[in-house]
C-alpha cells in the first residue's frame, strides 16, 4: 500500500535553467517536450536513488551503521537535487524497525540540503520516534513542520502522535498535542477520538471517557464501529449502565440498517459526511421508547428484547449475515465486552437477557461469549448450572477457553466437588496465574486430601506454571504434617517433615519468593502439630530474623501458634518465657495469646496466674469468653471444687457466653473420672437446656460413668439418647429415621459398617459415631426409639434439673 501511494506522488518542477538548456538542445519545444524529458530525467534519477536507499537499508539491517551513514552522505553529495520521496525507503524501514537514531540522522541530512518532508515523510518519521519511545523528538518533528517550514502536518499525523502517547500512557505529552491542535485549528475526527479513548481508558478517567462521548455524539452521528469503541471503554472502567446504551444505539443502528457496504472494495461506507455536522434526527424516535433509567438492570435488558424482537418484526430487517459479516462481528464483540463485564462489576444477572437479545439477532454465541456468560452464570447459580453451560458449548463443537475452564474449577473447588474440580484443572493446556489451582489446594487442606494435591501440582509443574506465596502457604499445610493430628510424631515422622519443610523453601528460594505471615505461621503448626519443639523454636527465630530484616511486624498470630503448640507439649516455662519476650518486644497479646497462657497456668495449676492473666485480658480490653471459663474450671476441677466449677458455668450461661460443647466435656470428663453421677446428670441436663448437641466425648463420658458405677441399662439408655441428640435434626423426620435405620442401624448386610466407615471419612465423625453407637445398641438387643426425650432416664434428668433450680 505504501509504495503504491509513492507512485502517485507529484515531483517538484525541476530548475528553469536545466529545464530550458534541454529544450533547446533537442529542439523541442511545448508541453510534450517537457514531459518527455522530465519522465526520462525522473525515471533516471528515481531509479539511482532507489538503488541507493536499498543499499542504505541493506547495511541496516546487517548491522553496519557506519556504512548507511557513509551511503546517506553520498546520497546527499550526489550532483542533482533531492526530494523528500528520494528518503522514502530508508524512512519506511526505521519505522518498521523501529530505529528513531537512523531517523534523526536522515532528518538531519534532510535540513542541511533544505528538503521540506512531505506528508508520506512525515508520517514514517513520526512513526519511527514514537514506535522508539522517541515522543519529545516526535513532538518537535510537529513543531518544527508547522513553525519552521510552515508546512502544517495533516491531521494523520497528529493522531499517530497521540496512538503512541496511548500506548505508552504518557498523559502529558498528549496535553501537549491537544494543545498545540487547538492553537492551529487542526480540528478532530474519528481516530482523533479513537486514540484519546485508549489514553482515557489506559489512565482509568471515566469521565474523560464520558466527556469523549459526549463531544462525539454532539459532533458527529455515531456509527457502529465507533459505538462498539465506546462500549469497550466503558466496559474497560466499570460503567455497566453507558455501555448497556451505548449497545442498545448500537442494536438499534444495526435493525435500521444504517451501515452498507462497497461490493468493489470490501470496505466500510457509512451514510454520513466525515464533518462535524450533526445528525440527530434519526435518534429521537429512539429516545421517546428509551426504557426508564429508574428499572433494574436486568428488567432493562428484558424489556429491551422484547422492543428488539418487535421493531425486528416492525421496520426493514437485519441485513443478509453474508453482506454485513463486519457488523455482525462487531455487535458480538460488543454483546461480549457486555456481558464480560457483567461478571466483574457484579451484576450477573444481566447476562442472560444479554445473551438472549444476541440469539434474537441472529448472532451465534462464541467461545468467548459462553466464556463471560459461564463466568457469569456460576457466580449466580453455582458450578452445576455452569457445567450444563459447558456441555451445551461441546455440543456446538466450540472450544471453551482455558480461563472458561479454570472458572469451573474454582467454583467446584469452592464447593468441595474435588473430583470434577481436578477433571477440570487436567483439561487447561495454559494459565497464567496459579489462582485456580490454590483454590484447589485449599479444598484439598480443607478435606484433608494432600494425595490429591500432589497429582495437581504435578499438572501445575507441567505447565511451567510459577507458584505465588499462596501456592507455599497451602503447601506447608497439605504436606507440613505426617502422623499429626491422628498420631503422636515419632522419630521417622521428624525426619519426613525435616525433608518436606526444606524442599518446599528449596523450591520458594527458586522462584524468588519470600515467606509471609501466613506460610511461616503455616510452617510453625506443621512443626508444633508433630511436637518437633526444637525445630518449633529454631524456626521461630529464624521468622524473627528474616521479617526484622525486611522491617515487618512479626505479628500476634505467629506468636500464638508457638505459644499454643508450647502448652500442647506440656513445655509450660518455654511458654511463659516465651509470653514474657513477647511483651518485652512490644507485641500486643490479643484475645487468643490470653486463652493460651490462661490454659498454660492452669496446667500447672497456678490459681493465682490465672486470675493474674484474666485481670490483664480485661484491662487489655478483652472479655473471657468460653475458653477462658474453661481453663477456669480445669483449675476448679484440679482442687475437686465442683460447686465453684458449676457457679462458673452458670455465670457464663447467664454473662451471654457463645457455649460449646469443650466447655460442658471439661466437667463431664472429671467427675466420670469421680463417678460422681450427679454432677454428671445436672450438667448433660443443662446441655440439652442450652440446646449444645453431645459430641463423641459426651457418649463416651456418660457412659464409662454408669458402666464403672455398674449401671448397665442406664448405660445404654444414656448412650442412644446422647446418640440421637448428636444426630440433631435427622430425627424427628419420618423418612430419615427410616432411611438411617435400613441403611446403617438395622442393615444385616456386611457393607453397613463400611457405609458408616465412610462418614469419618468426609468428616462426619460425630454422625458416624452416633450410628455406630446405635447400631450397637440394636446389636445388643436394645429397642430403638426415635423419641429420646420421652426416655425415662432423659425424664428423670430433666425432673431432677427442674427441681433443683426451683430451689437454688
Amino acid at each position: 500500500m505504501m509504495y503504491r501511494t509513492l507512485t502517485t506522488i507529484r515531483l517538484r518542477s525541476f530548475p528553469d535553467s536545466l529545464r530550458k538548456s534541454i529544450t533547446q538542445e533537442h529542439g523541442w519545444s511545448g508541453a510534450a517536450k517537457e514531459a518527455m524529458l522530465s519522465r526520462n530525467f525522473t525515471t533516471s534519477k528515481h531509479s539511482i536513488t532507489k538503488s541507493m536507499q536499498m543499499q542504505i537499508v541493506d547495511a541496516l539491517c546487517s548491522g553496519e551503521r557506519s556504512k548507511a551513514s557513509s551511503l546517506l552522505l553520498s546520497l546527499r553529495h550526489e550532483n542533482y537535487s533531492l526530494r523528500a520521496n528520494d528518503f522514502v525507503f530508508i524512512l519506511n524501514y526505521c519505522a518498521r524497525s523501529p530505529d528513531p537514531l537512523f531517523v534523526m540522522e536522515t532528518w538531519r541530512v534532510m535540513e542541511e540540503n533544505e528538503i521540506s518532508p512531505d506528508t508520506i515523510t512525515s508520517l514514517l518519521m513520526m512513526r519511527a520516534l514514537c514506535k522508539g519511545g522517541y515522543l519529545d523528538e516526535a513532538l518537535n518533528l510537529i513543531n518544527f513542520l508547522g513553525e519552521s517550514l510552515g508546512i502544517y502536518p495533516l491531521l494523520c499525523i497528529y493522531n499517530s502522535f497521540l496512538g503512541a502517547c496511548a500506548e505508552t500512557q504518557s498523559i502529558g505529552h498528549a496535553n501537549q498535542c491537544l494543545d498545540l491542535m487547538d492553537r492551529r485549528m487542526v480540528g478532530k475526527n474519528e481516530v482523533t477520538y479513537s486514540e484519546l479513548l485508549k489514553l482515557a481508558v489506559s489512565q482509568k478517567n471515566l469521565s474523560a471517557v464520558q466527556e469523549i462521548w459526549k463531544e462525539c455524539f454532539r459532533n458527529y452521528s455515531l456509527n457502529i464501529f465507533s459505538l462498539k469503541r465506546f462500549i469497550w471503554s466503558f466496559t474497560r472502567l466499570g460503567d455497566l449502565k453507558s455501555a448497556y446504551d451505548a449497545l442498545q444505539q448500537m442494536v438499534f443502528l444495526a435493525i435500521r440498517g444504517s451501515t452498507s457496504f462497497s461490493s468493489t472494495e470490501g470496505k466500510l461506507c457509512f451514510s454520513r459526511l466525515d464533518i462535524p455536522i450533526p445528525s440527530k434526527h434519526e435518534w429521537k424516535q429512539f429516545y421517546l421508547t428509551k426504557l426508564d433509567n429508574d428499572a433494574s438492570n436486568k428488567d432493562q435488558a428484558s424489556v429491551f428484547s422484547v422492543k428488539v424482537r418487535e421493531t425486528a418484526h416492525v421496520q426493514v430487517r437485519m441485513p443478509n449475515p453474508c453482506e454485513s459479516k463486519p457488523v455482525m462481528k462487531a455487535l458480538r464483540q460488543s454483546f461480549n465486552d457486555v456481558i464480560s463485564a457483567c461478571v466483574y462489576l457484579n451484576n450477573n444477572g444481566l447476562a442472560e437477557p444479554l445473551l438472549a437479545q444476541m440469539q434474537v439477532l441472529g448472532l451465534q454465541p462464541s467461545s468467548k461469549t459462553y466464556d463471560g456468560f459461564i463466568r457469569a452464570v456460576v457466580s449466580e447459580r453455582g458450578y452445576s448450572a455452569g457445567m450444563e453451560l459447558l456441555k451445551i458449548m461441546q455440543h456446538k463443537n466450540l472450544k471453551a477457553f482455558d480461563r472458561t475452564v479454570a472458572t469451573l474449577s474454582v467454583s467446584c473447588s469452592k464447593a468441595l466437588e474435588l473430583d470434577l474440580a481436578e477433571a477440570l484443572l487436567h483439561r487447561v493446556s495454559k494459565c497464567p496465574y496459579p489462582h485456580p489451582f490454590n483454590v484447589f489446594f485449599a479444598a484439598c487442606d480443607t478435606l484433608d486430601q494432600p494425595e490429591r494435591a500432589v497429582r495437581v501440582l504435578a499438572k501445575m509443574r507441567n505447565l511451567k506454571l510459577l507458584p505465588d506465596i499462596r501456592t507455599y502457604e497451602l503447601l506447608f499445610s497439605l504436606f507440613g504434617n505426617v502422623n499429626a493430628p491422628y498420631e503422636k510424631g515419632n522419630m521417622l515422622s521428624h525426619l519426613d517433615v525435616a525433608k518436606r519443610i526444606n524442599a518446599i523453601e528449596m523450591d520458594m528460594a527458586k522462584n524468588g519468593v519470600q515467606h509471609s505471615h501466613l506460610s511461616m505461621k503455616n510452617l510453625l503448626k506443621a512443626l508444633g502439630a508433630e511436637e518437633m519443639i526444637k525445630e518449633l523454636i529454631h524456626y521461630f527465630h529464624v521468622a524473627e530474623s528474616l521479617f526484622s530484616r525486611s522491617k515487618i511486624y512479626l505479628g500476634t498470630p505467629i506468636y500464638n501458634t508457638v505459644l499454643h503448640y508450647l502448652v500442647e507439649a506440656k513445655e509450660s516455662d518455654m511458654a511463659i518465657e516465651l509470653f514474657k519476650h513477647m511483651k518485652s518486644c512490644s507485641v500486643l497479646p490479643n484475645d487468643a495469646t490470653y486463652n493460651i497462657m490462661i490454659d498454660c497456668c492452669s496446667t500447672l495449676g497456678s490459681f493465682r496466674s490465672v486470675c493474674a492473666l484474666v485481670s490483664m485480658m480485661i484491662r487489655d480490653g478483652f472479655y473471657p469468653q468460653a475458653l477462658t471459663f474453661t481453663a477456669l474450671m480445669k483449675i476448679l476441677l484440679e482442687y475437686e471444687n465442683y460447686s465453684e466449677a458449676l457457679n462458673l458455668l452458670e455465670q457464663a450461661i447467664s454473662e451471654g457466653i457463645q457455649l460449646d460443647v469443650l466447655l460442658f466435656n471439661t466437667i463431664l470428663k472429671k467427675a466420670c473420672e469421680k463417678g460422681m453421677l450427679d454432677v454428671i446428670e445436672f450438667v448433660v441436663e443443662q446441655m440439652h437446656q442450652e440446646k449444645i448437641q453431645p459430641d463423641s466425648s459426651t457418649c463416651n463420658y456418660v457412659f464409662s460413668a454408669y458402666h464403672g458405677r455398674g449401671f448397665h441399662s442406664t448405660a445404654v439408655e444414656a448412650l442412644q439418647v446422647l446418640s440421637m441428640r448428636m444426630l440433631g435434626k435427622e430425627y424427628g423426620d419420618l423418612s430419615k429415621e427410616m432411611e438411617l435405620e435400613y441403611n446403617f442401624i438395622l442393615a444385616e448386610e456386611m457393607e453397613a459398617e463400611s457405609r458408616i466407615f465412610d462418614l469419618f471419612e468426609n468428616f462426619q465423625e460425630d454422625r458416624a459415631v452416633a450410628l455406630l453407637n446405635l447400631r450397637w445398641c440394636a446389636m445388643l438387643g436394645f429397642s430403638i426409639s426415635w423419641s429420646p426425650n420421652e426416655s425415662s432416664w432423659a425424664k428423670r434428668l430433666s425432673t431432677n434439673y427442674n427441681t433443683r433450680k426451683g430451689h437454688s
